[in-house]
Order: structure tokens, then sequence, then C-alpha cells
């Protein structure tokens, strides 16, 4: 961006965050939106600002059409379709809180929120791991007799058994857990968002963690560290990609993400014939069509649902 437009847009002082339209937006966010969507007003903040700015600093109610345009031309020569679109969309609904708090009149608004999405690819993004590679990555767990292997097959039970998102996961305290496999899961302001259940089998994984790991209040996973200590403090969503990637190295497995796990746990939930209604509540998401774009299970599905109607034969 051209130097000339960079400082007007800088906050010396922020305003308060009641009256700060980044804040308002991010407040109304699920955690496990929030986190996402917060890198994302940093990244509109830095490309404007050639870094001199972040998401709390960036002056939202001076933006025009000129610097929104600027932005999604930026965007579109570094990042995907999708990246794009979520960024636009974080830019959009931030200038919608500027709006409704009076920072912005309607007419720059309007100006400044009239730029077009991305047209994306039709492929869906990420994949569903198949039953042997999730029994594969919970043998090298078990096969590990340290206080890590223990972790890492109850860390790998809760991803897909209860389908639940990184940033969920590292929130978890031991007291959300309850021994029928029972799972609350909170809000940033400790409020609980929903319940989740893990089946018998994946509770005993998890149980034989908190053997290791004591009673002891805080995180329900918490670090190891190198003597092979457990260390009570919690772990981050950085280090549970981590920990991922050494067991699928460990199996030799295609490459797949924390997210897929999560994936996994929605297209298996509707193959068992489990209503989308339901899954939608399970995997926390606000509306079913979120739901259905989760769902991995390809043609297989199509061809089972054709067998399913019969036609008289001769």
């Amino acid at each position: 961006m051209s130097t000339n437009i960079i400082t007007p847009l800088v906050l010396t002082i922020p305003p308060p965050l009641t009256e700060h339209p980044a804040s308002v937006y991010l407040s109304s966010l699920s955690p496990g939106s929030e986190p996402t969507m917060k890198r994302s007003l940093s990244l509109i903040a830095q490309l404007l600002t050639n870094g001199e700015a972040d998401y709390l600093t960036l002056d939202w109610a001076a933006l025009r059409y000129k610097h929104t345009a600027a932005i999604r031309a930026a965007l579109i020569k570094n990042y995907e379709p999708a990246t794009v679109n979520r960024v636009l969309c974080a830019l959009r609904r931030v200038l919608k809180e500027a709006l409704r708090l009076e920072l912005i009149s309607p007419v720059d608004y309007a100006r400044a929120v009239d730029i077009s999405s991305v047209k994306a690819s039709k492929e869906l993004r990420g994949r569903a791991l198949s039953q042997d590679e999730i029994d594969s990555l919970m043998t090298v767990c078990f096969s590990d007799r340290t206080p890590a292997g223990f972790r890492d097959a109850a860390l790998i039970a809760l991803l897909r058994g209860a389908g639940l998102r990184r940033a969920e996961v590292v929130k978890l305290d031991l007291k959300d857990l309850k021994s029928d496999g029972e799972i609350k899961i909170r809000s940033g302001k400790g409020r609980v968002d929903r319940t989740v259940y893990l089946s018998p089998g994946a509770t005993k994984i998890v149980n034989d963690w908190l053997e290791i790991r004591t009673k002891a209040t805080g995180a329900l996973l918490c670090q190891v560290n190198k003597s092979g200590r457990v260390v009570q403090q919690r772990l981050t969503p950085q280090a549970i990609l981590f920990i991922l990637q050494k067991r699928c190295k460990e199996v030799g497995l295609e490459h797949f993400s924390p997210h897929d796990l999560r994936r996994t746990f929605v297209s298996d939930l509707l193959t068992a014939g489990v209503d989308i209604a339901t899954v939608q509540s399970l995997a926390g998401h606000s509306n079913p069509a979120i739901t259905a774009r989760y769902d991995r299970r390809g043609e297989e599905r199509k061809r089972i649902a054709a067998a399913q109607l019969e036609i008289l034969g001769r």
C-alpha cells in the first residue's frame, strides 16, 4: 500500500472496546471462530498499514472503497479463494458494526462493502480418515508407554470421538469431563456452549490418561516434558498440530489436518444414519448447511443410496 494512506488509518489511542467495531464483532463469535477471524482482521490491518497496525489499532471507520478494493486485490494475489472470502467476510462484518455504532456514514459504508467475493473451486477442502487410518494412529499411541503416548491417544479420542475443534480441546478443563463421557464445551466467557458425548471406548482411553495426569484441577490435556514428566500447563492449538504431525509421520499416513478428524466425525455420524440436525448440534455448527460441507462420504454414499431403490425384475 502507498504510504500516503497509512498514517490516517492508524489509531494512536484505540476507542473503548464497547465502541470498537472490531472488538464488538469478535465478541459476537463462538470461541472456535474468534481466533481465526481475529487473525483475519489483523491481516487486513497489516496489509493496509505495512505492519504498523493490528486489528485494535486500525481505524476501521476511516476505511473507504479504495481501501477495501485494495485489500481484495492484495489478498487474491497471495491467498486461496476460501481464505480471501473469509477475510472479506470479516471485513464486511466489522464495517457493519462501525455503521451500527454510528462511526461511519451509510453512504461510505455501502461503498466500502461493495466488493465481490472470489469464486472458489467447488472441490471440497480436507478429507475424512478411514477407520484403518484411525486405528493405526491409536495403535502407535498405545505402543508408546510414556505419558505422552497416553495423552496423545486421549487427544485423538477427543478430536475424532467428539468432533472438537483444536481451540475447543485445548480449553477443556478436568471439570468439563464427566465419568460417563459427557463433555461440556465452554465459551470464552465460561458459559456452556454445548454438550457432547464420548463413546465408552473413547471414554476409557481418556480415563487411562487421567490416571497418569492425576486429579489435579486445570487443563484436561497438558504438557509432557522431555523427561516424561506431566507438567500442569495447557497445550496450545499449535502443539496439537505438532502432535498429530508426529504421529502421522510415525505411522506413514497421508497428510491430514486436525480439522480432518472433525470432518471424519461428521461424515461417520451421517453414514451411521444420524439426522443432520443432531450432527449439527454435536458439531456446534450454526446451521445445517455448514454441517453438510463437512460431509466427505463421496460417491460411495450415492451408490449405496441408489441401491436402496428397488425395481421389479423380469
